[in-house]
């Protein structure tokens, strides 16, 4: 058998991994969006590196856009397969690829009469796909349960276990039979973290002969639980209360957006939350966070005994969600103190793009940013501390605070990831790393290494290995 990496090589986005077995049956594991800007992201997601008639089936970690998000563009080109993602990610998805074209048709909306405007000649745009896209992909999934194996093919079996990232997240086991052998193949997909809020402790996936691993954070450790919680309070203190501002937290909808609600959701229920006005702003997160309470069996044990007293974990009484764009402007208007929660998370898009541009000059202002960002979003070059920042074409002075709460994050850090990957220091004979900045994978493999694990592996776009 094969792998081709076709996607999150050297980089954190656009995850896609083509399994090619020995009778030519391919396996496309996740179909992401790179979700950068520019031409040349344009470019690689206007390109495949294999053609979509030919993959046979698609077996999804989880339901992230940069895992999924070019589903219904690969069905539009000509696949034709089964779809395999867990129950929630199902869920997820039929929310999220629709979020997502309708941001396709918007940005090319945008950049076809900015292009008219200019007079300068090029090349209009298409969209990747459209809304009308979304429903014929929907109806190519199957859902599956964790931990039960289920078959793609005569001789691959296949079996999720919660990976603990988001609701629905998995790691994939694949039981491949080549001739009269087995090669047992691991993709961790995005690999969560053990006492996080909401969901349960990541599964350890049973022995692997390989591995593709994430490693978005193989260079760092991050907070613990309770530093998280007491900075998090400290900091809404310090912006509403003392300095009478605006706390915003550019947030992703889902996943980041409900665990952030929830802790304030404990703080208000343990009477520890000032009476602030918080407000969710992001059509997407309000439609995610009901796919959310329609999923209890992936909650753990420590929400499950909170609902004894409070049936609502994503709701309480200071709490707004915000769908109309009239109330989202009206937020920028007020001179009120407020806690503002709006995607996108790496404030390349999305309302809190319009938070960023009317709150970054105010000092009384903090943004609390709570996950990684690609360092050419504004988000990294808030995280990288720049003094001036370009949004909408205007050169701002950054004079609010920025704060980073990498604890908040979804992924695991190095420690927990090789944790994580313990089991399979005894049989695997190799691990690719995906889904990182080159120079932080280089420094996880290197941790890795002095772990004792086996073969460490840091594969480029395009790459293929043959696997026996």
């Amino acid at each position: 058998m094969q792998v081709k990496f076709c996607g999150a090589a050297r980089t954190v986005t656009g995850s896609a991994h083509l399994i090619t077995l020995l009778d030519g049956f391919k396996i496309l594991l996740d179909c992401g969006l790179n979700q950068g800007r520019g031409k040349e992201v344009w470019n690689f997601n206007n390109r495949w590196a294999f053609e979509p008639k030919d993959v046979d089936a698609v077996v999804l970690s989880h339901a992230h856009i940069d895992h999924t998000g070019r589903l219904p563009q690969l069905v539009k080109d000509g696949f034709e397969g089964p779809i395999h993602a867990t129950h929630a990610t199902r869920s997820l998805c039929a929310i999220m690829l629709l979020d997502s074209a309708y941001i396709q048709e918007k940005d090319v909306d945008y950049y076809n009469r900015k292009l008219l405007k200019k007079k300068k000649g090029g090349q209009l745009r298409r969209p990747l796909y459209t809304i009308k896209d979304v429903p014929k992909t929907m109806n190519n999934f199957e859902g599956h349960g964790y931990n039960k194996w289920f078959k793609i093919h005569p001789m691959v079996e296949v079996r999720y276990h919660d990976a603990g990232h988001i609701l629905g997240s998995a790691s994939v086991s694949l039981r491949i039979k080549e001739g009269k052998k087995y090669i047992h193949f691991g993709f961790t997909g995005d690999i969560g973290r053990p006492d996080r809020p909401i969901l349960r402790d990541p599964q350890p996936m049973p022995e692997m002969d390989y591995i593709i691993c994430e490693s978005t954070y193989g260079d760092r450790t991050h907070e613990s639980n309770p530093e998280q919680s007491n900075r998090f309070l400290d900091i809404i203190k310090e912006t509403c209360i003392k300095k009478k501002g605006k706390l915003i937290i550019p947030a992703f909808s889902v996943g980041r957006t409900q665990e952030i609600v929830y802790m304030l959701d404990k703080l208000e229920t343990a009477g520890k939350l000032p009476r602030i006005p918080v407000y969710v702003d992001s059509p997407l997160a309000v439609n995610a966070t009901s796919v959310y309470l329609s999923h209890p069996e992936c909650y753990d044990e420590t929400l499950n005994k909170y609902l004894e007293k409070d049936d609502n974990p994503f709701g309480f009484a200071d709490l707004t969600y915000i769908k109309h764009v009239n109330e989202s402007k009206a937020l920028n208007e007020s001179k009120e103190p407020m806690i503002i929660i709006s995607s996108a998370g790496m404030m390349n898009a999305g309302r809190v793009k319009h938070h960023l541009y009317n709150n970054i000059q105010n000092p009384n202002n903090t943004f609390l940013i709570v996950g990684y960002c690609s360092p050419e979003t504004p988000g990294g070059q808030l995280r990288n501390g720049n003094k001036q920042i370009t949004i909408f074409g205007d050169r701002l002075d950054v004079k609010a605070n920025i704060k980073l709460m990498d604890s908040f994050s979804a992924h695991g850090d190095k420690k927990e990831m090789a944790a994580f990957l313990e089991n399979q220091k005894a049989k695997c004979q190799k691990i690719f790393l995906v889904h990182g900045d080159y120079d932080t994978q280089r420094r996880f493999k290197q941790y890795l290494e002095q772990k004792d694990f086996n073969e460490v592996v840091i594969p480029d776009l395009g790459d293929e290995f043959t696997l026996e």
